[in-house]
């Protein structure tokens, strides 16, 4: 077993954050893995709900428990989320346990009443997934269709007076460009502009060489947040971004393990919200002792939890700023944990790729869930109509139970 480090005393913040805490800051929950849409970068391959998802009674007992831990609020997707047909019955049963709610939406389920109903109810933040500035943009990774919801659900929000939506934004090669018109939308609708970071896993990982940034990209982007970004949120995706020079705001810090991690839909916890893979499973919730249990004593927690040694990234000078990269990035990848981060704006990450390749010890994890839908839909994104190849085409095989092949499985729509 792995002993949990002695805490410096006094410590910095920062110290703390990395040798973890009692409580996560902050945790995502992925309510379920069903979708109507099919995003070509969907971390989690989002499409057809797993058939074992949590019930209403376990979710509750789950937010029953972060109430108990003090958790300041939990970061609710999926999936859709709303395509629950409990789904307002447990943001309702959060909040009137004082546990906030953060939920991404692509807004499909964002009627005017249902905007209402938010506009009303206090610890409550919505998040409306964007990635383009135009439906052109947009609509070419996420679907036909889907930049014109988002942008409905802004309109239904903003009239009836919810305040502070947010804009989230994957950014990628066909968006950076956009950013000066994202901020501009985000203005329009009285909202604020997240900018997070595309990483390599799920799907992502079948379009990354298309989507993720080019070096001089990266450069504008760093550029445009230190210029502009004062009132943008990161959620510290661009971390790496600091090996430029000065660090952007916040902890500037991989909080996998530490200070956030990710529930599924099943009940397994994951170290990081953007590596949901078996390397990163920390236990069940329903099978080892509930969630509290999982997160201080789960063996990997407290590996993660260990002074890390930086690897080769520890002779670099920007290393007390980049703290080496992404974890999810580098693993997905293929890179060494302790390796430099693929997109390493120093070209570190780059040189790495290419020794690996060259040397023929390259190994690209495979996924170790996939639950995207089993042929293509209308809603499939452009992308992947226009470049679909035999090698990324979705699975044939059937889906886990009859149940399982319609996102809406096994549940009824949401009352209006």
């Amino acid at each position: 077993m792995t002993i949990a480090p002695a805490r410096p005393t006094p410590g910095t913040l920062i110290e703390e954050f990395e040798l973890g805490l009692d409580a996560p800051i902050c945790l995502t929950w992925e309510l379920t893995y069903a979708c109507n849409l099919e995003c070509a970068h969907c971390l989690s391959s989002s499409g057809r709900r797993d058939p074992r998802e949590l019930t209403t009674e376990q979710c509750e007992a789950v937010i029953d428990e972060l109430q108990r831990m003090q958790v300041f609020y939990v970061n609710i997707g999926g999936g859709e989320p709303t395509i629950r047909s409990d789904f307002w019955h447990l943001l309702q049963y959060a909040v009137d346990h004082q546990v906030g709610v953060k939920f991404s939406t692509n807004g499909s389920r964002i009627t005017p009443e249902r905007a209402q109903f938010l506009a009303s109810t206090d610890y409550v933040d919505v998040q409306i997934s964007l990635d383009g500035a135009t439906a052109e943009v947009n609509d070419y990774v996420r679907g036909p269709g889907s930049y014109d919801t988002a942008l409905k659900a802004l309109q239904n929000l903003q009239d009836a007076g919810f305040q502070d939506a947010k804009i989230s934004v994957v950014c990628t090669r066909q968006n950076i460009g956009q950013l000066d018109e994202f901020k501009a939308l985000a203005d329009r609708f009285g909202a604020t502009l997240r900018l997070t970071r595309l990483r390599p896993s799920g799907r992502g990982a079948d379009v990354w060489d298309e989507l993720h940034p080019l070096p001089e990209q990266q450069r504008e982007l760093y550029d445009w947040l230190m210029a502009r970004g004062e009132d943008v949120l990161t959620g510290d995706s661009f971390f790496h971004l600091a090996a430029f020079g000065e660090p952007l705001p916040g902890l500037n810090l991989c909080g996998a393990g530490r200070v956030v991690c990710l529930i599924d839909p099943i009940g397994d916890v994951y170290a990081c919200p953007f590596a949901i893979h078996d390397n990163f499973l920390a236990g069940n919730l329903l099978t080892d002792g509930g969630f509290k249990q999982v997160w201080q004593t789960s063996e990997l927690f407290r590996e993660l939890r260990s002074p890390q040694t930086g690897g080769a990234c520890a002779k670099c000078e920007f290393f007390d700023t980049c703290r080496g990269g992404c974890m999810a990035a580098k693993f997905f990848t293929g890179l060494p944990l302790d390796g430099p981060d693929p997109e390493c704006v120093q070209g570190y990450g780059e040189s790495a790729l290419d020794q690996l390749n060259q040397s023929g010890g390259r190994t690209i994890p495979a996924a170790s869930q996939d639950h995207s839908k089993a042929g293509p839909t209308r809603n499939q994104p452009v992308m992947l109509t226009l470049t679909r190849r035999p090698d990324l085409t979705p699975p044939s095989a059937p889906p886990t139970s009859a149940c399982a092949e319609s996102p809406l499985a096994g549940f009824t729509p949401p009352s209006i």
